[in-house]
């Protein structure tokens, strides 16, 4: 199993999205550089770097500095935080095709970063969604995330 940290907007709806990948082991929510984001272990005979950035990419704004929506802070920022140089490498070069590609009306803002410590979220914040699919949070800004991640990456869903 191999280590990705992403910090794209609050770690309750990250979490629901990453959790739902094939070969995806573990979404742990946590804190990074100040940022929420979330701890993936996942199989890379499964489910590639590549495939994890991908996601990344899709699944939030990657052109708004400190915020996701109405969440707004340096907490909030757009960050990949790399374990290794292969990871740093693929982070770079995936963001250099975006921008080349145009594929944002706005430039990039994600960070990319060596990871230098993950501090775990409170126990209240793991599998956030799972455990309150009925509050309003969850119906209204979770729900439609996982059902865009269904419709776009249904080959990549366990």
């Amino acid at each position: 199993m191999r280590i990705a940290v992403f910090a794209n907007g609050c770690f309750w709806c990250t979490e629901a999205v990453f959790a739902m990948l094939r070969g995806v082991g573990s979404v742990k929510p946590g804190y990074s550089n100040g940022a929420e984001c979330i701890k993936i272990e996942y199989d890379p005979a499964v489910i590639s770097y590549n495939d994890l950035l991908t996601v990344f990419f899709n699944t939030h704004d990657p052109t708004t500095l400190n915020r996701q929506g109405n969440d707004i802070g340096t907490e909030y920022r757009s960050a990949i935080f790399y374990i290794d140089d292969e990871q740093k490498d693929l982070a770079e070069k995936t963001l250099k095709e975006l921008d080349s590609a145009k594929a944002y009306d706005r430039a990039v803002v994600t960070e990319v970063t060596k990871l230098s410590e993950f501090k775990e979220a409170k126990d209240y914040h793991h599998e956030y969604y799972k455990n309150h699919e009925g509050q309003p949070y969850c119906e209204l800004v979770i729900a439609p995330k996982l059902e865009k991640m269904q419709k776009r990456f249904s080959e990549l869903l366990k």
